[in-house]
């Protein structure tokens, strides 16, 4: 999948996988801000600066899963404003929200590191607990390794 690839290159070129230190190398801006509660975060393009929004009130491994998720976007759609990232989003069927999705269970769980687990024998709740991510995206990430 052309997605994981991205991932595999973007990890390399950043020696990471932490979507805050990437998107700091990126020159991409991380506001948090008090946003409504159901509103988790949000990508704005603005006269060519890109802007990740996060909702300051979640909790530090969502917060860390939603950036993940938002810096797909960056990557994947960079030109694109996105609608805001809620709960449902991890369901959604739209096109370039599941591209979101894609990438940021590629970010936060790279194949080396669930190899780990399954060698630890680790279930998938056991790791969607873990990286504080539901299931069904646990399942994904398995779906396409």
């Amino acid at each position: 999948m052309w997605i994981k690839k991205t991932v595999q290159d973007l990890i390399e070129k950043h020696q990471t996988n932490d979507s805050f230190i990437i998107a700091r190398q990126m020159n991409i801006n991380i506001i948090e801000h008090d946003l409504h509660e159901d509103i988790y975060g949000f990508y704005r393009y603005v006269r060519r600066n890109k802007f990740i929004f996060l909702n300051s009130n979640l909790a530090e491994p969502k917060k860390k899963f939603v950036c993940d998720h938002e810096l797909g976007h960056v990557v994947l759609h960079p030109e694109v404003n996105t609608p805001f990232m809620r709960s449902n989003t991890y369901f959604s069927v739209d096109k370039i929200e599941h591209q979101a999705n894609c990438f940021a269970i590629e970010l936060a769980i790279p194949d080396d590191l669930l190899q780990e687990y399954i060698l630890e024998r680790m279930t998938i709740y056991d790791i969607a607990a873990l990286h504080h991510v539901p299931v069904e995206l646990v399942e994904l990430k398995l779906k396409y390794r």
